[in-house]
């Protein structure tokens, strides 16, 4: 059968290009026209052929130039010539060889896999106990199913630069769907099971995904309603269980397949793809630029205004180039895996560790006893989890017997004593003040805390061998626990070094990739969330003006590095909020740099990042939850006996507001109830006890269908006002000013 084919590129020189059957013709726009016979071969059902020029007497490979677009029509097939687009490094062995890279030159990101691979074959990269069937995987084996899920998506129909939405919580299959989908040119939209069904609607057709990667059959069944009259599905993948658990209603006129149905697509379709190869029939083929889209992300408050965060390959290659100094894993550490997966702070970390050939566990929050079983060196986690084992440390030791009880609280004090005058010596305690001590008062507080730590070094090193050591075998944790997502409560973090475990604080926004600041091991400045990653830039500004101002002033903190977001998808106004012409990220943070010494105890200190609140709305609980208080203020203030109101909660368990009562509302209801007692019946004020009774009960019934409830609340006397510097010009109220104001009230409500 005769075929023809017409192809047109487009390039920085136009060139056409027909062929006639087996041979092609080929006449370049570049000086005297040149025509050669090429011979056109097919493979796997499509048009493959090579395009080559006579350059010095000698034919080399045709270049198209980057964003060349390559167009063919078939007069009497079918099939249509396309361009596979894929990860340079990772599929280096269907390239040219002039194309292939060298290990660690990666431009996308699933081209880590190919040089983890090379590095550390046979170890165990991942262990996950808790799926059906439980798996453990290799770091040949991941790469090779990396490979075959991204060749099974581009069998069944996904194209490069098509969003593929992957609705799932941590497991291995999450990582080979995740680098898969990344490796096919796509971009992955991610999202966790616990969503409500409305907010992952709205995350599908926002971010105008094709087509669903989720958990398991129920997941389907649960969000069949929602989706399937409102969405546009091509097909669904389930990573976990078989089709046969989804309702039939819900698979009508729908492609669904199982994992191991990708699996199978695409290892089949690479072997046939591996003998054109060997044949020398190789592939029209685009890399992967490391500008290019890798995921988008949504931050909090997506079923109102959603913002998905659009990271590049180049965002998160950052992240896996700059943790070591802060995480220096050698092959063979474990880590335990707790936060979900799609958590850009989790995703970042599990990609840079599986670098370092380490094998990673997955487990969650509420299996704190795989720390035992498993024994970790390092987790990755939010500050709940480091919290929650506090408590339990300190249950077990408040039950233990009187002797033993005494024993170890006495231990406790003089290590949290012995850390603290060793942080003076070493120079690493936070100071504010520009001003550097004088020589002589810098001399005589390092010698004075060197002979006490002299004293009480033999007792902090008894307490480790009689009581920490019993801790530490519970726990794991041998070389450092990771806090990110929330502020690590100071308690918790001065308890561990005292104990012997290390904790590292660090800093991060989803718009940053996330991480933008860590404390390094060498210098774990408590109190501080460590210095800026490499290439990352920080500077802190007036709240009002823009204005830069001097370390150790609080302000605005603005971040700028490689790490910062492309933008929020289809949403320029946000965008330019929040970043500036020149690449400054405002992330909504209010903190300051501590000043460089040369001597006293902070000399080892200078310009590490300190943290005290947030200037945005968003408010982050413990647990890394994020929660916008707009939703909840605007529900409440529907009571006529609520004034004004602040949610609070940064960094707690849960949530608590600050609340100016209408007074005179609220005596009339009580009057109404009858609940003032006999002496103040005609009086004009009512107690404050039963004035917070009255306002919870208001809370709970007008703010009963938010997604977060309110727990302890505050009655505040005094009004918030613009005189009062409490409000905005604009009658805004200044969230920050407001919990500063009564931040001792706080710190004792949540007692």
């Amino acid at each position: 059968m005769t075929s023809i084919f017409s192809v047109s590129a487009a390039m920085n020189r136009m060139t056409s290009l027909t062929f006639n059957s087996n041979l092609v013709s080929i006449s370049f726009d570049h000086g005297p026209g040149s025509t050669f016979p090429v011979p056109a071969r097919r493979c796997l059902g499509s048009a493959i052929f090579s395009y080559r020029r006579c350059v010095g007497g000698r034919w080399s490979r045709l270049d198209l130039a980057r964003g060349s677009t390559i167009k063919c029509q078939l007069n009497s097939l079918s099939e249509e010539l396309q361009v596979r687009k894929c990860s340079p490094f990772l599929e280096s062995a269907l390239l040219p060889s002039d194309n292939i890279l060298v290990s660690g030159d990666w431009k996308a990101v699933p081209d880590i896999w190919k040089s983890s691979a090379e590095k550390y074959g046979d170890r165990i990269a991942l262990v996950d106990p808790y799926h059906n069937p439980p798996s453990e995987l290799t770091y040949k084996q991941l790469e090779q199913q990396i490979l075959e899920f991204s060749e099974g998506l581009r069998v069944v129909g996904l194209k490069p630069d098509e969003k593929l939405a992957l609705f799932a919580d941590n497991s291995c299959r999450w990582l080979i769907a995740d680098q898969g989908i990344m490796a096919t040119g796509a971009i992955n939209v991610v999202r966790g099971t616990r969503s409500s069904n409305e907010e992952l609607l709205q995350i599908y057709s926002h971010s105008e995904s094709v087509a669903l990667v989720v958990d398991n059959p129920d997941f389907v069944n649960r969000i069949a309603e929602a989706f399937i009259s409102r969405a546009s599905i091509k097909f669904v993948i389930l990573l976990w269980g078989e089709k046969s658990g989804i309702a039939s209603k819900v698979t009508e006129g729908m492609a669904v397949f199982s994992f191991k149905e990708i699996i199978d697509l695409g290892q089949e379709s690479r072997q046939k793809l591996i003998n054109c190869h060997k044949e020398g029939q190789n592939c029209i083929y685009e890399a992967i630029n490391s500008d290019d889209i890798a995921t988008l992300v949504y931050t909090s408050g997506t079923t109102g205004n959603p913002k998905g965060v659009m990271l590049t390959h180049q965002n998160l290659l950052h992240q896996i180039r700059s943790f070591w100094d802060t995480v220096p894993a050698v092959p063979g550490d474990r880590f335990l895996s707790m936060l979900p997966s799609w958590h850009a702070y989790e995703r970042a970390a599990e990609y840079f560790i599986f670098t370092c050939g380490v094998e990673q566990v997955y487990t969650t929050v509420q299996n704190l006893k795989d720390l035992q079983h498993y024994q970790p060196h390092y987790i990755i986690s939010v500050p709940l989890v480091y919290e929650t084992l506090y408590r339990g440390i300190q249950k077990q030791i408040s039950t233990s017997s009187t002797a033993r009880k005494l024993v170890a609280l006495t231990f406790i004090k003089i290590s949290l004593e012995y850390m603290e005058l060793k942080r003076i010596c070493e120079g690493n305690c936070l100071v504010r003040n520009q001003n550097e001590p004088p020589f002589l008062v810098s001399m005589f507080d390092w010698l004075l805390a060197r002979i006490i730590c002299a004293i009480l070094w033999p007792l902090h090193i008894l307490g480790s061998k009689l009581v920490y050591s019993k801790i530490h075998s519970a726990i794991g944790i041998s070389k450092a626990g990771i806090s990110g997502g929330g502020s690590l409560p100071l308690y918790v973090d001065r308890f561990f070094e005292a104990i012997g475990v290390q904790l590292q604080n660090g800093y991060g926004l989803t718009e940053a990739s996330p991480v933008v600041a860590a404390r390094r091991p060498a210098c774990n400045v408590l109190g501080s969330t460590g210095q800026p990653l490499q290439h990352t830039e920080f500077k802190i500004v007036d709240y009002e003006t823009d204005e830069v101002l001097p370390a150790g002033s609080n302000g605005i903190v603005k971040v700028r590095g490689p790490q910062v977001m492309k933008g929020y998808f289809k949403n320029p106004s946000a965008t330019n909020q929040a970043l500036d012409k020149d690449g400054w990220l405002n992330t909504g943070d209010i903190g300051w740099i501590a000043p460089n010494h040369s001597r006293g105890r902070s000399r080892r200190c200078g310009g590490v990042i300190v943290l005290e609140g947030r200037a945005k709305d968003t408010i982050v609980l413990i647990n890394g939850e994020n929660v916008e208080p707009s939703e909840i203020e605007e529900a409440a203030l529907q009571s006529n006996l609520i004034q004004q109101i602040v949610v609070i909660g940064q960094d707690q368990r849960r949530l608590g507001a600050l609340i100016v009562p209408n007074k005179e509302e609220i005596l009339i209801l009580a009057k109404k109830l009858s609940i003032l007692d006999a002496d103040d019946a005609d009086a004009s004020e009512i107690s404050k006890d039963k004035m917070t009774s009255l306002l919870r009960e208001e809370l709970q019934t007008w703010t009963s269908e938010c997604s977060f409830h309110i727990g302890p609340i505050l009655v505040v006397d005094e009004p918030f006002t613009i005189d009062g510097g409490l409000m905005t010009p604009t009658l805004k109220i200044r969230r920050d000013k407001v919990v500063a104001k009564y931040s001792d009230q706080i710190a004792e409500l949540y007692k």
